[in-house]
């Protein structure tokens, strides 16, 4: 019978207080494995302090020390501190060899590249033959759920985290895969009840708060009540990458797109392996185009329209209206669309362009705030590089007004009239708005 680790601890301090020197052996612990435990405890209170860069090390020092070490792998993985790159170069460097049988090796390597990232490059997994038992585990299921979720394969992933669901219904891998797959089956039912069980069960879990957050995201015009909720999953864990994204996503679709970069800059400092914003959008595009016909035109509308403003933040303003009007093919009558092409052609120089765009983004979205702020910023510079109609008057012998008729006439419409008058010969406009 196996000695209770209560009376290992009371013997170890007789031990202490006689001066007595503890042998590794008593504890049927390695020394390498002693270490790697300190190794370990160290990583978490790094981590706890938010040094990244330290807990990390640790981790991998752990790991390196003691391939049994898998919570060390789980935590390097699950709070996202490698790159795909810099995972799998270290899960190649780990001494699985030396350490371990060769059924072992196998079995242990096989686990490991479970926990590797899978948006990167989705494959298909290849379980070995000595392990063959293992199909039906449940986080093996959850990896393949995983696979055939970044592959934009919703439907399969569904059906495979739901099968995990029924027969463990708090996996706490799989939440956050099937919280995300049922956002984008539009299943707001099934995840309003999620999410009400796991705040009732589980109230101090970022994943309670995430399924909430996710549901009021879902089903629109709750954004201020998502951010609540998804705030309150990254106070519970502030390295909860899905919620950061999530909260970056309650402001892109209100157009506040400073607020959603903070968001997703945060996610990208929290969630190591994001490639420069290009290169991101374009393999996602290029990997769209090798599904086919799976992905529908929600999916290809945002992806394009990304793509242009990254181009527009790099300057490669050509390009960005290349996206932007592809984007446009495929969903016409989006505001936020014509109101970008505007601000791309007001940065080129070219306002009166800019200026027809805003009108038609106005005419889509009459409270479109950047719209209107932009509309008046074009109608000043146009204003600038046309000679103006003098009309003759005066007021109290210093100010005279004056109306561009042909310029009112070309960009007049139901929602706008412009009047500008000169004070001091500096150009000023005024805007009367008709609801």
């Amino acid at each position: 019978m196996e000695e209770p680790a209560s009376k290992k601890l009371l013997d170890q301090s007789v031990k202490e207080d006689h001066g007595i020197q503890q042998s590794p052996k008593d504890w049927e612990m390695s020394p390498a494995s002693i270490d790697s435990s300190i190794c370990l405890l160290r990583g978490k209170i790094y981590d706890a302090m938010d040094n990244r860069p330290l807990a990390t090390s640790s981790y991998k020092e752990a790991l390196k020390l003691d391939v049994y070490c898998f919570e060390a792998f789980d935590l390097l993985t699950s709070h996202h501190m490698l790159t795909a790159q810099e995972e799998k170069d270290f899960l190649d460097s780990l001494p699985l060899s030396q350490q371990c049988t060769e059924e072992e090796d196998e079995l242990l390597h096989f686990l490991f590249e479970n926990k590797l990232k899978k948006y990167n490059k989705p494959s298909d997994m290849v379980v070995p033959e000595m392990v063959n038992g293992l199909q039906d585990n449940l986080d093996v299921v959850v990896s393949i759920a995983e696979r055939h979720y970044y592959n934009c394969d919703f439907k399969m992933c569904y059906k495979l985290t739901s099968m995990v669901m029924v027969k463990d219904p708090f996996h706490a891998n799989c939440l956050p895969v099937h919280i995300g797959t049922l956002v984008e089956l539009s299943k707001a039912n099934e995840l309003f009840y999620l999410s009400h069980k796991l705040v009732d069960l589980y109230p101090n879990n970022p994943v309670s708060w995430f399924a909430v957050g996710c549901y009021y995201l879902m089903v629109g015009h709750k954004n201020e009540h998502a951010r609540r909720y998804l705030s309150k999953a990254t106070t519970l864990e502030r390295t909860y990458g899905p919620a950061w994204i999530a909260y970056g996503h309650s402001f892109a679709v209100e157009s506040e797109h400073d607020q959603a970069m903070a968001a997703y800059f945060t996610a990208a400092q929290l969630m190591k392996g994001w490639k420069t914003a290009e290169k991101l959008f374009l393999d996602a595009m290029d990997k769209i185009k090798a599904i086919g016909n799976e992905v529908t035109v929600d999916k290809w509308e945002p992806l394009l329209n990304n793509l242009g403003h990254v181009c527009r933040k790099l300057k490669k303003y050509d390009q960005a209206l290349e996206y932007h009007r592809q984007a446009l093919v495929l969903i016409p009558q989006h505001a936020s669309t014509y109101s970008v092409i505007g601000y791309v052609h007001s940065l080129m120089g070219d306002f009166e362009s800019a200026i027809d765009y805003f009108h038609t983004a106005l005419g889509l979205k009459r409270d479109d705030t950047f719209s209107v702020t932009m509309l008046g910023h074009c109608i000043e510079m146009y204003i600038g590089d046309t000679d103006a109609y003098i009309g003759q008057t005066s007021y109290m012998g210093k100010t005279t007004f004056c109306f561009n008729i042909q310029l009112a006439n070309r960009f007049s419409c139901e929602y706008c009239k412009i009047y500008m008058h000169f004070s001091n010969h500096r150009c000023f406009y005024k805007r009367l708005w008709v609801m």
